[in-house]
């Protein structure tokens, strides 16, 4: 009895350990990659102070990364975008990027929206040596002055937007000028390079007002009075979101705008011409996107997948999103790897495409070449559009490789 039950055992361990072994062999025959699971993208963004912008870059998000994996993923591997809402404050964006690298275990970061929560990302990433894919904080620090070997940025900067608009600002007849722009980084940046680019080019031009409100909390009434009273010929404007509806009903109101060039970043993205609607004041130069005009092979394509996948048309966030993940995919591609080292090696000098066109990274200043769209505004059906507009290529709006190692630290 013991010798059958001895036997029994032994017949019932031999089947598990078959079981075992064959369980085995498959893992093994199973790609590396399948066994690793997707490649995580840590992306952190102020999801709920700037819907209007983030809702459809995070649906930009979305599409790429379904896109790359219906195609197969990246190295074998599927890729995971793990978001992060910043509430539009520098030390819950670090909070967040510190939980995605330490728990999330993520081969890289991206995102940010302000330029100061930008900026602490950027920090974040040199002290963690972690790469980080700025995809919307425009200051110029972030590749300039304070620049470092692990950030890099997808949109155009506020210098290469100043740069667009002060070459149309140039062809007008105004001589005095006012401003008005958020004060925090990105207002004063964009500011500053826009009079220093200005008056290189027209240098009978001065500047009678500045106005700085506080982002978000912008006084119409009070501002617009006092760029009144300076009696400007033309008006350059950096305030956007909710501050540049509150601005332009006010200006509407008090006629500011009458008989006044406007010169405006960002206005034309859609984002910032819908809410206006038939308030939108016609004939502002802006940069912006004409999101249903744009003819070409690769934007028609993009355009027509976002459609179909969403039921609405793309935003600038869209694109910015998008072009975002399909940035990292070529990254991750061209490394062949997710080690940081190896990352960077393959985004210095990337070449990738995007909804606009062919983009690249720059070697000298981690900038990428990507440009915006300049024309006017103008109402159409009851809507703020843009017209008369062109494709700015980001690599003509660039400083030399001289001037930025001025103002880059080596």
């Amino acid at each position: 009895m013991t010798a059958i039950l001895g036997e029994e055992i032994m017949t019932t361990m031999n089947a598990k350990l078959r079981y075992v072994a064959i369980l085995l062999g498959i893992l093994a025959a199973l790609p590396a990659a399948a066994q690793q699971g997707p490649i995580k993208i840590g992306e952190i963004n102020s999801y709920s102070g700037m819907a209007a912008f983030t809702g459809p870059y995070k649906n930009g998000l979305l599409l790429a990364e379904e896109e790359i994996n219906a195609s197969g993923g990246v190295l074998g591997r599927k890729i995971e975008i793990v978001t992060r809402d910043d509430g539009l404050k520098p030390e819950d964006a670090v909070r967040a990027a510190n939980e995605l690298v330490t728990s999330e275990k993520v081969a890289l970061l991206a995102g940010g929206f302000l330029s100061n929560v930008g900026l602490a990302l950027s920090d974040f990433a040199a002290q963690n040596k972690v790469l980080f894919l700025a995809s919307e904080p425009l200051t110029d620090a972030l590749t300039w002055s304070m620049g470092n070997a692990y950030t890099y940025r997808l949109r155009p900067s506020t210098y290469m937007q100043a740069a667009m608009l002060a070459e149309e600002a140039a062809k007008l007849p105004a001589k005095k000028w006012a401003t008005v722009a958020p004060n925090y980084e990105y207002g004063q940046s964009a500011v500053t390079w826009f009079k220093k680019l200005l008056q290189a080019k027209r240098p009978d031009v001065t500047f009678v007002a500045e106005q700085w409100p506080a982002l978000g909390k912008i006084e119409a009434g009070p501002t617009v009075q006092a760029i009144a009273a300076a009696e400007p010929e033309a008006i350059y404007n950096v305030t956007f979101g909710g501050d540049l509806t509150k601005f332009v009903r006010e200006g509407n109101t008090r006629e500011l705008f009458k008989n006044r060039s406007v010169v405006s970043v960002l206005t034309g993205e859609p984002e910032y011409l819908d809410p206006l609607k038939d308030e939108t004041p016609a004939g502002w130069i802006v940069t912006g996107y004409p999101s249903a005009d744009v003819k070409t092979p690769e934007h028609e394509k993009f355009r027509e997948a976002y459609q179909k996948r969403f039921n609405d048309y793309p935003r600038l966030g869209s694109v910015v999103g998008y072009s975002t993940v399909k940035a990292i995919a070529a990254a991750l591609t061209k490394a062949g790897s997710t080690e940081t080292p190896e990352l960077l090696v393959a985004i210095s000098g990337l070449k990738f495409d995007s909804p606009f066109g062919p983009v690249e990274f720059r070697t000298i200043d981690h900038q990428s070449t990507m440009g915006a769209f300049v024309g006017k505004t103008a109402v159409k059906d009851g809507k703020g559009v843009m017209v008369d507009w062109h494709y700015a290529d980001g690599a003509k709006y660039l400083p030399s490789d001289d001037e930025v190692r001025k103002l880059r630290p080596q």
